[in-house]
């Protein structure tokens, strides 16, 4: 990978690494864009393969990011962190405290919060060394954990897509095939049930498994099923890059629409998925739900109703999204991508990058 050719590309402003060996860290912090403010982006914990892979991942999420916030019309930028370890027994107080320490030299240009393999115990942890953190229980003044809103953004989303391809936008009686089963899908899922839709789940993890079977009526396939299943909307909830040119070609449904994050494995599949008829919901703009209700911690006293009052907007943003696809000729990925450009070029004739929270 040619590093600096990339960021110079795609307009990454900043990559840190990382590594203390008396804890076991090693990791990534980047920061793609601060035009519109600090950076805001989770923390991941995972056992990749190689470093190339992490550092692949990690710009991938801080773009997204910078994506995310700017079509939710937040003021903040995109970024990311990743430690490379195994989520499940590789983690300790002294690595999370690192990775804070980690995070606080960079003076608030970025902001951290849980992502896949962390949780609320490692923010406790992290918040010891630094206060550029958001998703702190609410028992401590934070937001609390973002996947409940994150799932209800996804399920609006769903319902604008759904009014698009059948009218109307009620899930009742629709099938929902449902790749993964962590938080964020358990919370989609809940949701679902209440609308009365019908799912199906795979997941590669057996307790997640398990966990989807407290649901009532929940249909189990295998991981490798789940994309030939028939169903009305396909739902990814898992890692990134599982829609691709092996993956698409499989489904069986009119609508793409999950919570997982850089959904695409290529700028071509969202042409692919179009050239097959399938209205794809971009992933960052149906599950802003959780960068939006951290954000509500920002400067401010969290308010859980103004969060689910601005989630909730995610509708009219999918709707608009749908309409400039079709205005334009050009697949719903890039309107959603030409929708945050536009306001991030807009704010940039006013300011430059987001310097830190001791300058201003």
């Amino acid at each position: 990978m040619r590093i600096l050719e990339q960021m110079e590309k795609l307009g990454y402003e900043q990559l840190c690494l990382f590594t203390d060996p008396n804890v076991s860290l090693r990791a990534f912090i980047c920061i793609h864009d601060t035009t519109l403010g600090p950076a805001l982006g989770g923390l991941r914990i995972w056992k990749y393969g190689t470093e190339e892979e992490a550092l692949t991942d990690v710009m991938r999420l801080a773009r997204a990011m910078t994506y995310k916030s700017a079509a939710a019309g937040l003021s903040l930028g995109g970024g990311k962190a990743v430690i490379i370890a195994d989520p499940y027994q590789g983690k300790s107080e002294a690595m999370m405290r690192a990775i804070g320490r980690c995070v606080e030299s960079l003076n608030g240009r970025y902001i951290t919060t849980e992502d896949v393999g962390a949780n609320a115990k490692d923010l406790e942890y992290i918040a010891q060394e630094t206060s550029h953190l958001v998703g702190l229980p609410l028992s401590q003044g934070g937001s609390g954990d973002t996947a409940p809103m994150t799932g209800f953004g996804v399920v609006t989303g769903m319902k604008a897509c759904a009014k698009e391809v059948w009218g109307d936008d009620s899930l009742a009686g629709r099938t929902i095939a449902i790749q993964g089963f962590g938080k964020v899908a358990s919370e989609t899922a809940k949701l679902l049930i209440k609308e009365d839709a019908k799912l199906i789940v795979a997941d590669i993890n057996s307790q997640a498994i398990e966990e989807s079977r407290k649901l009532p009526e929940v249909q189990i396939v295998s991981p490798d099923e789940i994309y030939d299943t028939q169903c009305d909307i396909f739902c990814p909830c898992a890692l990134g890059g599982t829609l691709n040119g092996t993956t698409i070609p499989k489904l069986k449904c009119s609508i793409v629409a999950g919570g997982a994050n850089n959904q695409l494995l290529a700028p071509a599949d969202a042409h692919t998925l179009q050239d097959r008829h399938i209205l794809y919901a971009p992933d960052y703009i149906i599950n802003a739900g959780g960068v939006i209700n951290a954000s509500l911690e920002i400067g401010q006293t969290y308010d859980s109703k103004v969060s689910e009052e601005k989630t909730s907007q995610i509708y009219y943003t999918m709707e608009h999204v749908i309409w400039r696809s079709k205005r334009e000729d050009i697949t719903t990925a890039t309107a959603a991508d030409r929708l945050a450009e536009e306001r991030i070029k807009s704010a940039a004739k006013g300011r430059n990058i987001y310097l830190g929270s001791s300058s201003g």
